[in-house]
């Protein structure tokens, strides 16, 4: 078909539409059914360990290392796949093949077992990729389709349809693990036990039965994200434009061109003190920040006295739907704050409620203490994130490319979740316990504050 005109209301929201498809993977599989289907894993195998490389390694460190790898190929990729966005005319294939590779990684999640251990963490591993690669496609395709004054309203519809599209797959799964018979698992027992079982019998084999029976409904769950993103991107590649056709060609200069602009904004940080304590501070903070959104999920699996595996499924996805629903109503109170306080005192307040989060995880054992987290955490999680992103782009310089600096803020933030991802799992494994891996997040966002009390004040800020 033709290329619809730019900023017309079926392309943009055909852009939009791509966040309601891939949205469900960072809900689903990033933060709530796939980590409770991880460590269901390794709690009915009843083994704490699995042999990697010829060494015994945890649970938890083994998911954290294979995150921070996943993300440091992301960090390496992005600067290249933005060259190639930049100068290639036949975008949408590029973002097709990372759609495809993360939706077929997450059906192959439907495999996922301690025996093959290694495709498992594969299949992990790319959907991680395809997410975060089609990610850089489909952002660089806003200035595309839409005209200045319609990106703010345009890219925050995508948001919210992310979030609704994202919550809907997670309440139907949701719903499939907790009723697996409703939805057609089998959950019958032996005959032998049903015929001449002890009442006690009888009850030990339904809840052995249920349980199996909700472990196969995870493992379906993976399968409805890849469909779902597979099936509902169509929609967005079928308007999408192919891309802006270019003399360039993808040459050496061409595939290297996103470093290039890295190391010149980088560069250029000698001449904007403000910008460049600013990012030193995001990038410490930050670091702590999105470990504890990754690995909330797994904390709360391993930590919390739940007293069943059902209780421990909907308590779980209970506490994520807590945060996603407080992430909200916690940037709008933050952006209030920052307009009237300023963003810098702002963060600084919000870096400190983060250290008595971390003191107080360390502490918590009862499912109502990991709720009422929970609950601060989403608080806190939605507002540093979108704070954190305006406050850079208010000290930015006037005459610069604006995509570049981005590009380099980006880069920071995947270096540091690598970074943040292999100290925390380290700390886990050597001691054996993810409490003092929390309490050590402590530290960067202590270090966090204090170099954001080193930025250079004025009254916008």
């Amino acid at each position: 078909m033709a290329d619809l005109a730019k900023g017309s209301k079926k392309l943009l929201n055909a852009w939009a539409f791509y966040d309601w498809a891939n949205s469900v993977y960072s809900l689903v599989i990033a933060s709530a059914v796939f980590p409770i289907f991880y460590g269901t894993l390794f709690s009915r195998a009843n083994v704490e360990t699995v042999t990697v490389f010829g060494g015994a390694i945890r649970s938890t460190p083994l998911i954290t290392y294979t995150t921070a790898a996943a993300f440091l190929c992301v960090a390496i990729m992005s600067p290249l796949l933005s060259g190639v966005a930049d100068y290639v005319g036949n975008k949408k294939n590029f973002m097709k093949f990372f759609c495809y590779l993360g939706g077929l990684s997450c059906i192959a999640l439907y495999f996922f077992s301690l025996e093959n251990i290694y495709i498992s963490l594969l299949s992990y591993f790319f959907g991680l990729i395809g997410f975060w690669g089609s990610l850089v496609f489909y952002n660089s395709y806003l200035p595309d389709i839409a005209h200045k004054e319609q990106q703010d309203r345009i890219s925050a519809k995508g948001y919210s349809l992310g979030y609704i599209g994202s919550v809907i797959l997670l309440i139907l799964n949701l719903a499939m693990v907790m009723f697996p018979g409703v939805f057609g698992f089998d959950i019958s027992i032996p005959q032998s036990i049903a015929d001449t079982g002890t009442d006690a019998e009888i009850a030990t084999a339904m809840e052995t039965a249920k349980g199996a029976a909700s472990i196969k409904a995870m493992q379906v769950s993976f399968i409805t994200v890849g469909i779902w993103w597979i099936g509902f991107a169509q929609y967005s590649f079928y308007f999408l434009p192919k891309g802006y056709k270019t003399t360039h060609k993808v040459t050496t200069k061409v595939l290297f061109n996103g470093f290039k602009e890295l190391k010149s904004v980088y560069n250029s940080l000698s001449e904007n003190i403000k910008l460049k304590r600013y990012l030193a501070a995001f990038f410490v903070y930050s670091m702590a920040v999105q470990t504890v959104m990754l690995v909330a999920t797994y904390f709360g699996e391993q930590e919390i006295g739940w007293g069943g595996d059902d209780e421990k499924t909907l308590g779980l996805i209970v506490s994520i739907l807590i945060i996603q629903l407080v992430a909200v109503v916690g940037a709008v109170l933050t952006s209030r704050a920052s307009s009237k306080f300023g963003n810098i005192p702002t963060l600084i307040v919000i870096n400190l409620v983060w250290v008595i989060i971390c003191v107080v995880a360390y502490f918590i054992s009862a499912p109502i203490q990991f709720y009422i987290t929970a609950g601060f955490v989403g608080l806190v999680m939605g507002g540093i994130q979108s704070l954190s992103r305006s406050t850079y782009s208010k000290f930015l310089p006037q005459t610069k490319d604006t995509t570049s600096y981005f590009s380099f803020y980006d880069v920071a933030e995947k270096i540091g979740i690598v970074v943040g991802m292999l100290l925390y799992g380290i700390i886990d494994q050597v001691t054996g316990s993810m409490r003092n891996s929390i309490l050590f997040l402590v530290l960067f966002f202590a270090i966090g504050v204090f170099l954001l009390f080193r930025v250079p004040k004025n009254t916008t800020t």
